[in-house]
């Protein structure tokens, strides 16, 4: 719309003609908003709000007379509220710039009194000092044209060639260095210390490493010295426990051929003797009985039949025993003991026969009525 004006974000317009401005001033201030400004009889115009900054490098002198050349920077601005724009409006409209100017010179005013006041100990020491007493003895007259400083910087302090902050210095450099020293010292002794302690880490580690190794070695050395006798071992043990077993085998084979021996050889020639002694002793007594029947005339021809019978007894009796497969468990005496049975019951008997026969000769030797006796 045509003589409607807008201030930018950071801008205060001020309108001058019709009314007064707040407190008599010549102009209204508008800020945040726009405002219509009749041609011809307003005016408008724009002062910036921006931040702004003014670099001071002024040289002073110290309590102790030392000169010092001291640079700084000041952060400034007008001020948001009406009144330190109109203050700044009446003094800097026409020439912004000179708000730069104005600053730089009220502080090197203020840096120089104040420096003044002081030792060079304590500018250096205490900078931040040094720039809160400069914005607090300005601030009263910054917010009189309208300025509101945000900040003030001391970026150097110089005493050119007199060398006094070089001289001041030397003690805290020495102490620096020395402390830097001490500090390097220890630092290459812990560094030497901690390789020593790395090497001999490192050492143990090979060490066990070694003996493991080592040890390893020698079980795989020992598995595999097992493992090649194992085979031949083996083949020995196998060819033991092969002769282990034939030994049995030819063992068992005598003893079996010991027992068919004993069974086909000894045995038979045993019951042979055997039964060529019971023939031999039948004999005889045959002979004896022959001889004691000859003695006797009173024998029956029973008797004499038996007598003659008992060898041919005897020897059927032991004729059986050659043909028996009779098993005797104590040897030759043994069968002895069978031979000597049977002849035994052979002569049981012929006693029996004998017996028999005397009673009979005894019943015919008693006397019948009427029959006479012959006494020989």
């Amino acid at each position: 719309m045509f003589g409607y004006r807008v201030p930018a974000p950071d801008q205060a317009m001020l309108i001058s003609g019709g009314k007064r401005g707040l407190g008599g001033a010549p102009f209204r201030v508008v800020t945040g908003h726009g405002k219509l400004v009749l041609p011809i009889i307003r005016k408008s115009r724009f002062l910036s709000l921006a931040m702004a900054e003014s670099e001071v490098v002024e040289k002073c002198v110290t309590r102790q007379g030392i000169a010092l050349t001291v640079r700084a920077v000041i952060a400034f601005k007008v001020g948001n509220d009406v009144e330190s724009i109109v203050n700044a409006g009446q003094r800097f409209l026409s020439d912004q710039e000179q708000m730069s100017v104005l600053t730089g010179r009220i502080f090197a005013g203020h840096l120089r009194s104040i420096i003044g006041s002081m030792t060079v100990e304590e500018i250096v020491t205490e900078r931040q000092k040094l720039a809160t007493e400069v914005l607090d003895t300005s601030k009263s007259e910054m917010a009189s044209i309208g300025l509101h400083v945000d900040s003030l910087q001391i970026q150097s302090i110089d005493d050119g060639d007199t060398g006094y902050i070089e001289a001041m210095s030397a003690p805290h450099k020495a102490n620096i260095q020395r402390a830097a020293q001490v500090a390097q010292a220890q630092a290459t002794q812990a560094a030497a210390q901690a390789q020593q302690e790395a090497t001999r880490k490192q050492a143990e580690y090979a060490r066990e490493t070694a003996i493991v190794q080592a040890k390893y070695n020698a079980e795989v050395d020992q598995a595999r010295a097992e493992a090649e006798q194992a085979g031949p071992l083996a083949l020995a043990h196998a060819q033991q426990e092969v002769l282990a077993a034939q030994t049995e085998l030819a063992q068992r084979q005598a003893r079996l051929r010991e027992e068919q021996l004993v069974a086909e050889v000894v045995k038979p020639a045993q019951a042979e003797a055997e039964r060529i002694r019971l023939v031999a002793q039948a004999e005889a007594e045959r002979m004896r009985v022959q001889a004691e029947a000859a003695a006797s005339n009173d024998r029956v021809a029973l008797d004499r039949m038996l007598i003659d019978q008992l060898p041919m007894i005897v020897k059927e009796a032991a004729g059986g025993l050659s043909g028996a497969n009779v098993n005797v468990l104590n040897g030759a005496d043994g069968l002895g003991e069978i031979a000597a049975g049977l002849v035994s019951q052979g002569l049981t008997i012929l006693d029996s026969v004998r017996a028999n026969l005397s009673a009979t000769e005894d019943r015919e030797e008693t006397p019948r009525p009427g029959t006479a006796i012959d006494i020989t």
